[in-house]
């Protein structure tokens, strides 16, 4: 057995590197007159945060139609007409999460396969969120759940108080409709956990002093038993402090449980684990950055990122999981290559069939493959094209797949997916908006390199340019941007995008690189050294927008959240005559300091590590809090994220304000108290945002000609 862990430095090393950290976290506090703002709930801080998000009220709330966005967009957004798309499927079962109006927190709740899929579904409520949190004094937010195989009787439920990353776990009885009395519970804490039988789990979390990683994640998994306490549970790996974290899941197919040790060595590297029935940690043979996605057939499948071999990269390769556990080679085999165009994005086992959703020029498709004598034999769902579509679940049971199907002006709708068969549409929702004055087409700006960058544009027919332009984009971690309805992206600018389409201006989803809209590559193009061409790519768009008469510099608006909102804070400080206006959520802004902040050190696999001078010297060109300037004129931002954020750190958004504060350059600032890296713990609190985000581009943009505000609906 590979040993999972690192042997401990000598004490001259260990004595050395600390005295390493002391030095590097020492020159912030001498050069940043900002650094208290870290100090999530200190005093001044959030008295500091207070006072801004008073005066951004005032400013915007007085606006003339802010009463009138704010009401709509929670009309949107708790409406009871919503997609009740099947969060997990287990045994005969599918399990959901419901929010509306009147359950703003949510409903988890089950209803049989065959209702579901008959589009009656008849549910059953096993948690009122809403109620759960009155009765226990906690603003508890759903994190989801782990259910325990085959017998699918049990679960452990992960509710964060406020909404942060940190979770408290719950076993919770299926039947009974309610938490075990002295069953499991592991404290808060950022925890993974797997069933490791009916009457023993996996551990990974917060074991007390040096248990934690740099980049505040587990680094210890143990073997707990019912009937005994959490600190006496066996451990089974460690790992070193600056891994990244250790996580532990659970595989089932074929009524087998397979559980997964990960050991995250940076954002990108990991070793993969079997745990077998003895306890002992198998290494699979895969490359470090390949992700394993589901067992079918008792073979591990699993996307490469990088050539690997003869198997090139993005492709799906696959391997017999009891071969390994024998300890016999496990013969790999391919199982899918994507084309130039496509990139594979998720990946899910049925009963005999894998599902695969993957992007052609950023439009979704489904494929059902099916293992034969001759190889994985492909069939492509003959779903609608120029879509966006989302793998919601698959069965284990039988092979049908549900997936939603939406684009920017098209509402969701809801199919059961089966090989052999037109797809069949199991719920639809009606338009929530008049599309028939509005157009929505794919483009692609040209980069400074030369790369074709894609991007899709809506307006509406009747109205001509330049018109202010909101441009949403992301760049980084992967993580493709695809178009969904208007109303439908609480956590991007909708239904922001909606409001502002509607008064005649013009919405983008830019499609930069960094990003996985072409699979690895798309990708690679961004990190560490590279990061500047996701900004570059940004800004090909915005000028793209300027030269065909879209918009016109001045009158764009920039819109990211998380590293989108380091791409927004780039845009900001290296171009701000091109933007007018810059919507800034949960960012990224010290570049300088990220790595020291919550789960910060886990990303320098994207970005660098900021301490060694060499990575510094191309991170700091481009971080936003050290760019800015004295005596720039800049875009005033709207600057959102929320005290409850354990993953991006708010002192990102308070020193970047601080400093525009401190060199006199106008902003707008709103911090929620609640609902951690999501910036908002239910929808009321996102329909407010919303209503800030659209009042404020009215008033840094302008207010609309009143031919272009009325909306048609």
């Amino acid at each position: 057995m590979r040993p999972l862990s690192h042997p401990r430095p000598p004490l001259a090393r260990l004595a050395l590197a600390a005295l390493a950290v002391l030095l590097v976290a020492a020159t912030p506090v001498r050069d940043d007159p900002h650094l208290a703002l870290e100090e999530i709930e200190g005093t001044n801080a959030i008295a500091t945060v207070k006072r801004w998000n008073g005066d951004t009220a005032a400013k915007l709330t007085a606006h003339p139609r802010f009463a009138a966005y704010r009401k709509r967009a929670e009309a949107l957004l708790e409406d009871d007409a919503q997609i009740a798309a099947p969060d997990q499927i287990i045994d005969g079962n599918v399990l959901n999460v419901w929010h509306d109006a009147r359950n703003p927190r949510g409903l988890w709740r089950i209803a049989s396969l065959d209702s579901f899929a008959s589009g009656s579904p008849q549910w059953t409520v096993l948690i009122d969120l809403d109620a759960l949190g009155r009765a226990e004094k906690k603003s508890w937010v759903w994190h989801g759940v782990t259910c325990r195989a085959p017998a699918y009787d049990r679960c452990m439920v992960a509710l964060a108080d406020g909404g942060t990353d940190a979770v408290v776990e719950r076993e919770f009885d299926i039947a009974g409709r309610r938490f075990v009395p002295g069953g499991f519970v592991v404290p808060q804490a950022k925890t993974k956990v797997a069933w490791a039988g009916p009457d023993a789990l996996y551990v990974a979390t917060d074991y007390g002093p040096g248990s934690m990683t740099t980049s505040g994640y587990a680094r210890r998994l143990k073997l707990w038993r019912r009937g005994t306490p959490l600190a006496q549970a066996r451990q089974l790996a460690e790992i070193a402090a600056d891994d990244v974290e250790l996580s532990v899941s659970t595989i089932v197919a074929d009524d087998a449980a397979y559980p997964i040790a990960t050991r995250e060595i940076d954002t990108y590297r990991h070793e993969t684990f079997h745990i077998a029935a003895d306890g002992r940690l198998v290494r699979t043979p895969l490359p470090l950055d390949a992700d394993v996605q589901d067992i079918i057939d008792g073979r591990l499948v699993a996307q490469l990122n990088s050539d690997w071999g003869k198997y090139p990269a993005g492709s799906l390769v696959a391997y017999p999981v009891a071969d390994l556990l024998a300890g016999k080679s496990a013969a790999i085999e391919q199982v899918m290559v994507p084309t130039r165009t496509q990139s594979i994005e998720q990946v899910s086992a049925g009963k005999s069939v894998l599902w695969v959703k993957l992007l052609d020029d950023v439009s979704g498709k489904i494929v059902a493959l099916t293992r034969t004598a001759g190889g994985w034999r492909q069939e492509a769902a003959a779903l609608p094209g120029n879509s966006t579509i989302d793998l919601d679940a698959t069965a284990g049971v039988r092979d049908v797949a549900f997936a939603t199907v939406q684009g920017m002006l098209t509402p969701p709708t809801l199919y059961a997916v089966t090989p052999g068969a037109a797809p069949r549409a199991v719920q639809a929702l009606p338009a929530r908006f008049d599309a028939s004055n509005m157009t929505v087409e794919q483009r692609f700006a040209t980069a400074k390199d030369g790369v074709r960058i894609p991007y899709f544009l809506v307006r509406r027919k009747d109205v001509t340019g330049p018109v202010p332009a909101l441009v949403h984009a992301y760049g980084g971690f992967r993580s493709a941007q695809t178009p969904s309805y208007l109303t439908e992206e609480p956590y991007r600018a909708g239904p922001t995008a909606l409001f502002w389409v509607e008064e005649g201006n013009a919405y983008i989803l830019a499609n930069i690189r960094g990003g996985g809209e072409y699979g690895p590559a798309w990708h690679d193009a961004t990190v560490r050294e590279k990061h500047q061409t996701a900004f570059d790519d940004f800004y090909a768009v915005a000028e793209d927008l300027v030269r065909t008469g879209v918009s016109a510099a001045g009158r764009i608006a920039a819109s990211g959240r998380s590293n989108g909102g380091l791409l927004v804070g780039a845009a900001m400080t290296q171009r701000p005559q091109l933007y007018g206006a810059v919507v800034m959520g949960s960012p990224l802004t010290d570049m300088k300091r990220y790595s020291h902040l919550l789960a910060g050190a886990s990303w320098m696999g994207e970005y660098g590590d900021p301490d060694k001078p060499e990575d510094w010297a191309f991170i700091r060109r481009y971080s936003p809090y050290q760019a800015l300037k004295r005596g720039v004129r800049y875009p005033a931002p709207f600057i959102y994220t929320s005290t409850k954020d354990d993953r991006v750190h708010p002192g990102h958004a308070r020193k970047f304000a601080a400093r525009l504060q401190q060199f006199g350059s106008p902003f707008y600032y709103y911090e929620a108290l609640e609902g951690g890296h999501a910036a908002g713990a239910d929808r009321k609190e996102d329909a407010y945002r919303a209503a800030l985000i659209t009042t404020y581009l009215d008033t840094v943009l302008g207010t609309p000609p009143a031919a272009a505000r009325s909306p048609r609906r």
